[in-house]
This record gives C-alpha cells, sequence and structure tokens, in this order.
C-alpha cells in the first residue's frame, strides 16, 4: 500500500474564513464545521482541516495543479487584489515564475501562511 496523507491541521485565526478563502481561491467546496475543524477537501485523499488557534507560526503549503487551475487560481488572486509573486522570498513580485518548465507562483493567505501553486511538481510525479 501506498502511504498517502489523509490530512493535516493548518492553523488560523478563524478556521471558517480561512477555509472559505482557500475553497473560493482554489474553486473547492467547504461544507462547513466538523467537529472542531473546518475541512477542505483538496482530493479525494486529502483534506486541510482549519482549527483556531490564539498563537499562529507561518507554514508553507505547495500544491501541484493543472494549466487550467492556475489559470482560474491566479484570475481569482488577481481579482481579490492579492499580492503574489514568483518565489518563497519575492511572494508580492506580481511575476509568475516558469521552474521546471511550467509556471508557479506565491501568495499569502489571511493566516499568513504561505501558498504555492505550480503546474510542474516538485518531486517530478
Amino acid at each position: 500500500m501506498a502511504v498517502r496523507l489523509d490530512h493535516t491541521i493548518v492553523p488560523a485565526k478563524d478556521k471558517v474564513a480561512s477555509a472559505r478563502f482557500l475553497a473560493d481561491l482554489f474553486g473547492l467546496t467547504f461544507d462547513g464545521v466538523k467537529d472542531n475543524f473546518a475541512p477542505v477537501r483538496v482530493n479525494e485523499t486529502l483534506t486541510l482541516d482549519f482549527e483556531d488557534r490564539p498563537v499562529l507560526e507561518s507554514h508553507h503549503y505547495a500544491f501541484h495543479i493543472s494549466d487550467e487551475e492556475f489559470d482560474a487560481i491566479l484570475g481569482r488572486v488577481k481579482a481579490r487584489s492579492l499580492l503574489y509573486g514568483s518565489g518563497p522570498f519575492d511572494h508580492q513580485d506580481g511575476q509568475v515564475n516558469s521552474r521546471r518548465g511550467g509556471r508557479g507562483f506565491y501568495f499569502e493567505d489571511p493566516n499568513g501562511h504561505l501558498l504555492e501553486v505550480m503546474t510542474v511538481p516538485e518531486t517530478g510525479s
């Protein structure tokens, strides 16, 4: 059996607002709070479970997406006038990168987490 990540907890100032933010930008569905979490199903095997936390530290979440999803997400980021950029240290330069022959960019969510989207995965899979 292959090992697959099933879920991970994402610390948030406001779990519902954070779940909606991700779901709206990525074209995903947020079905509401379940127990102590606000889960967003990313794909058939993974949920990001937002949880309210009094103290936050920034995390990096990277997503391999299709070219069509890339265009849609970048369009929604621009429509919201969110800052984005080409690298983890240049995530506000308004540029898209072309690493590994694909496209990618970074932006922050309302909790300061750095979100990355890329059309060619870092892992090569």
